[in-house]
């Protein structure tokens, strides 16, 4: 099973205000706790595609992907172009919540990941599809918008479950990562109590609502599993540290350093 576990990345929100101070430092930081991935939020705009990408090189993580804003209308090719000279692959990116409001807003919105999916297919790039809470609360005449989502994105589109959000709109992780099969190919790992959208504070991985060995020995086509952590009340690498040893002391997520041997 070792060599099949996906590898465990840190989305880069996570330590944004540190990498602002100091991005080579915070990323040998994030290496040497023993992840393997970085998922790329805020980075590009306060350094540069380059700096990002010699700066991750570096520090020995490879770059998961790009969050950043679906490469559709005026800015596409500006987009496509930070992601290439980055070196990020898939650029993934969210509808708004209120997109979720009926289907014909749904199907809107979905015109803008589309186009997104096609110029991105041109540059030999991949869209993906993170999720919020609203894809899975809502649904109409009995079908979950998430759903009528999936029916109509570009089969090209990949999937970034967030699989803290999915839950809180009332979805089973485990199951949706099933459903999706091969399409789910990162996954967004954050815990907490799971109560509120907007207010939860998180705690690191394994010490809130989230059955995780559940969730991420589901069958799919997972290749990469992301750690983000927000609203913290503890400090973010202690955290970051403990949801490594969880994740990898389990046997759920592959890192470079052997439980029990980190060193921060």
């Amino acid at each position: 099973m070792t060599g099949t576990r996906p590898g465990l990345a840190v989305m880069a929100y996570t330590v944004l205000e540190q990498a602002k101070a100091d991005l080579e430092g915070t990323l040998a930081r994030v290496a040497a706790i023993g992840y393997v991935g970085l998922e790329t939020y805020g980075l590009v705009e306060a350094f540069g595609p380059g700096r990002v990408r010699d700066a991750a090189a570096a520090a020995g993580l490879t770059i998961t992907s790009a969050h950043t804003p679906f490469p559709a209308g005026a800015d596409a090719q500006r987009l496509l172009d930070e992601s290439a000279e980055l070196g990020a692959t898939t650029l993934v990116w969210s509808l708004e919540r209120e997109e979720f409001d009926s289907p014909s807003a749904i199907e809107a919105g979905v015109v803008r990941v589309n186009e997104a999916a096609s110029l991105a297919a041109e540059r030999g790039l991949t869209i993906g599809y993170h999720n919020h809470f609203a894809e899975f609360r809502n649904s109409f005449d009995g079908r979950q918008a998430y759903d009528i989502l999936l029916e109509l994105l570009d089969p090209r589109v990949v999937v970034e479950l967030d699989a803290y959000w999915a839950r809180m709109g009332g979805a089973d992780p485990a199951e949706v990562l099933t459903r999706l099969g091969d399409r789910a190919r990162l996954v967004h790992i954050k815990d907490g109590p799971a109560v509120s959208y907007d207010d939860d504070v998180m705690v690191p991985i394994g010490e809130g609502a989230i059955d995780w060995t559940s969730a991420l020995t589901a069958p799919s086509g997972l290749e990469w599993h992301i750690v983000e952590l927000e609203r913290l009340h503890v400090d973010t690498f202690d955290a970051l540290e403990s949801s490594y040893r969880y994740l990898v002391g389990h046997g759920l997520s592959r890192g470079s350093v052997e439980v029990g041997e980190a060193t921060v």
